[in-house]
């Protein structure tokens, strides 16, 4: 890395470490049991504008009431940190919460009606991540198997790894046990993909294509789950976005009160179980140790 890149680099950190400090003092957005909703479909790290240029394409007819609103959050764990906080017990113990997402691990799944953390035995090694499919077996089983007054399903997509870019999702993070998700500095190849299109090595187009097209696998199966599902209101929303270099700022730091970064979609949509589908995966009563939970959060650039 050349001097002029590391100062920049150096700079763009050190400007995010202000950010995420004022994100501690003032932040913004509405929990999500704040609002209306039987079921919500969370597509990790997604933008509002991406699902905006999704739906005009009309492919995804479930999209056509879309809204924007703020998420309480910027980043999973802080996203499960304030919705899931003590003052909605109730709300949370009537809720089955199916996961893909690793940094349910911080949770207490017995404050929940119903606790499936997917990602722990539908991993898929080969790809780096957990796949739609295998989230959407489960989340049928909780609609079929349960009468729950709440049903949260996260989905891991459109978040990195991209299936359009295998190569260029690596990178090192922090003592997961330590330090949750707090970068330690990664160069050449070890940068994820938002700090190689932040410095210039990856392309607008190419990585907003990649981008969109996870959002696009991950809605092939949302169209399948709600023909499979019964749902008077099922939402369509996010954790957080992705900023890229709104207010200098890429990826999804914690506590960063970036506006781009906050606004995700809210769609609101009905599901009725036609049965059209019958899953197939079950879960694995062996349990991950530390190091492959570790392994799987480095796959999505949390280690």
């Amino acid at each position: 890395m050349g001097a002029r890149r590391a100062a920049l680099v150096s700079a763009n950190e050190f400007w995010v470490g202000g950010l995420r400090r004022l994100g501690h003092v003032w932040n913004y957005g509405t929990p999500v049991y704040e609002r209306d909703w039987d079921v919500l479909l969370l597509l990790d790290a997604c933008r509002y504008d991406l699902m905006r240029d999704v739906a005009a394409g009309g492919d995804y007819p479930f999209l056509e009431a879309m809204e924007s609103v703020y998420s309480a959050a910027s980043m999973s764990s802080e996203w499960m940190e304030k919705n899931f906080a003590d003052e909605y017990d109730s709300e949370v113990a009537n809720t089955a919460y199916v996961s893909g997402n690793p940094f349910s691990r911080e949770l207490d799944g017995d404050r929940f009606a119903r606790f499936d953390e997917v990602w722990r035995y539908g991993w898929d090694d080969d790809f780096g991540g957990i796949p739609p499919r295998r989230v959407t077996d489960r989340a049928i089983a909780a609609g079929r198997e349960g009468d729950y007054d709440r049903l949260i399903v996260h989905y891991m997509q459109p978040h990195v790894p991209f299936r359009e870019m295998p190569d260029t999702s690596s990178v090192n993070w922090g003592d997961p046990e330590e330090n949750f998700g707090v970068k330690r500095g990664a160069e050449g190849e070890e940068r994820g993909i938002w700090h190689r299109y932040r410095d210039g090595d990856l392309a607008h187009d190419a990585v907003w294509d990649a981008y969109r097209d996870n959002l696009e696998w991950v809605l092939d199966d949302v169209a399948l789950l709600l023909e499979n599902l019964d749902a008077d209101t099922a939402v369509i929303s996010s954790d957080h976005a992705n900023a890229m270099g709104e207010w200098w700022c890429y990826g999804h730091p914690d506590y960063a009160p970036v506006p781009a970064l906050k606004r995700v979609p809210w769609v609101e949509t009905t599901g009725t179980d036609e049965r059209t589908y019958e899953p197939t995966l079950e879960p694995d009563e062996e349990q991950l140790n530390d190091d492959e939970v570790s392994d799987r959060l480095e796959a999505l650039g949390y280690k």
